[in-house]
């Protein structure tokens, strides 16, 4: 039987980078790593460890024995109490920095590859209100702070916003978001206040009970706006009166569908989608291609940055003209739209069946008769057979989901030996990883890191690889 783990206080521990989920990381006197909640790189604190995984341990601050010079004052009234932004307490070239260094050392450690050049990192030039979409929660709990639990408030209050990390069934009740741009907050705040004065009853998660669940709200560039809402029942009686309630407050709402959702989880997507109001799209544009979204789209969140991401893909590609294009991963298209015009050819893979139906769609949107989209998983379309009716590509583009590539896939395109590769990456581990397993065919010519998400751990990193001779 373990033993169980004892807890003890590590003193004056300097806290020298970032990681998953919040936390930062340190080293006791012997060079143990320890993962801290609460705090920033260049403080020195007292750390409480109270759990041991993996060969290193977790824990959170006790006493600061120094703070930060990168410490600033958050701007969200909800920091530390939503689950969105994990580092608004550290300085935005700070972020950027360790960041870069979270992409350098998984380069290193994981992928032990040799990379030519490394360009400056591509921070966001939009911090606050630079998402597009966000989902938030109705819940007849609020989630209390440690003050407000031992003053006996009660948390039974019908509130609409985020969950707090760690807890299913109580949500912050959110006032004002700096994450999606107005009339973002107009809307939830309204929602929120016409369910209360209809007395409808909010969602409880610990009994599947009540009847408003959850609300999407997507926003584009273009000024349109998409809502979702979610009901935990079909009860018209209910649903109508709502919907046309939240119309009349919000004109600026273009297009409205609702769900019915009973399940014990808030995923929609394998829902029906009743369209109410509107059309049932919106659009969005990134530089000289249009999207259509729908409720059921998937489209990257921060589009300013996602037009930058996909220029610098584009520019590490280097098309001419006449090449053959292979997209891997491709989602609804958004990459080979926006590559189509400089190639002969390009040709997507996508294992979401509605998102490649959305590829296909806007390939019509914008009169692009050269890109060619397949449903199914890469590991099982892209076989031999498939590059003999495609031809094989002479420039192959890839972005996988956070796990990277399945082997089979690593494996074949080892066989397909495209002389040049452009890797797009949201989880740097799983890329070098890749790379790696590449390495011994290729050559990784130049990265760069681009920041989609400002104040949270995540980073994307694009890779350059050219076939050696």
């Amino acid at each position: 039987m373990a033993r169980k783990f004892k807890k003890r206080i590590v003193p004056e521990v300097e806290i020298t980078g970032i990681a998953d989920r919040g936390k930062s990381v340190g080293r006791d006197s012997q060079g143990r790593v320890i993962f801290v909640d609460k705090v920033v790189p260049g403080d020195i604190v007292d750390v409480l460890v109270y759990k041991k995984k993996k060969g290193s341990f977790i824990g959170i601050p006790q006493e600061f024995r120094h703070y930060s010079k990168d410490r600033i004052e958050p701007f969200c009234e909800h920091f530390g109490k939503c689950g969105g932004c994990k580092w608004q307490h550290l300085d935005y070239q700070a972020q950027v920095k360790h960041k870069q260094r979270t992409v350098d050392n998984a380069m290193q450690r994981i992928g032990k590859v040799n990379i030519g050049e490394v360009l400056p990192f591509l921070a966001a030039p939009q911090t606050q209100y630079y998402r597009n979409k966000l989902e938030f929660s109705f819940s007849n709990k609020r989630w209390l702070t440690r003050e407000e639990i031992d003053s006996d408030i009660s948390n039974l209050q019908d509130v609409l916003g985020f969950h707090s990390p760690g807890s299913f069934d109580k949500i912050v009740d959110i006032q004002h978001c700096w994450l999606q741009p107005d009339p973002s907050n107009k809307i939830r705040n309204k929602a929120r206040e016409i369910a209360q004065s209809q007395g409808l009853s909010f969602f409880d998660a610990r009994s599947n009970k009540g009847f408003l669940r959850n609300m999407v709200v997507r926003i584009s560039s273009l000024e349109e706006i998409l809502l979702i809402m979610a009901f935990n029942a079909g009860e018209e009686d209910k649903i109508k009166p709502y919907l046309d309630a939240l119309l009349e407050a919000i004109p600026e709402i273009t297009s409205l569908f609702y769900c019915i959702n009973p399940k014990p989880n808030d995923f929609l997507l394998d829902l029906e989608m009743h369209h109410y109001f509107g059309k049932n799209h919106i659009e969005e544009k990134l530089k000289h291609v249009r999207f259509k979204i729908g409720p059921k789209s998937f489209f990257q969140t921060n589009t300013q940055q996602a037009e930058n991401l996909y220029q610098i893909t584009a520019d590490f590609a280097g098309l001419s003209g006449s090449e053959n294009v292979y997209d891997l991963y491709t989602g609804i298209g958004s990459i080979a739209l926006f590559m189509a015009k400089d190639c002969k050819q390009i040709v997507g893979i996508e294992e979401v069946a509605p998102a490649i139906d959305d590829a296909r769609e806007n390939a019509k949107l914008n009169g692009i008769d050269n890109a060619i989209f397949y449903a199914g998983d890469v590991k099982d379309i892209l076989t031999d057979n498939f590059a003999q009716q495609h031809g094989k590509p002479d420039v192959l583009i890839t972005d996988p989901p956070r796990a990277g590539m399945h082997p089979k896939v690593v494996e074949m395109l080892l066989q397909l030996a495209a002389p040049k590769m452009v890797y797009v990456s949201c989880n740097p581990a799983t890329q070098a990883r890749d790379l790696n397993l590449l390495s011994g065919q290729y050559e990784i010519l130049k990265t760069q890191a681009v920041d989609m998400f400002p104040h949270t751990h995540h980073v994307e990193n694009v890779a350059l690889l050219k076939l050696k001779k």
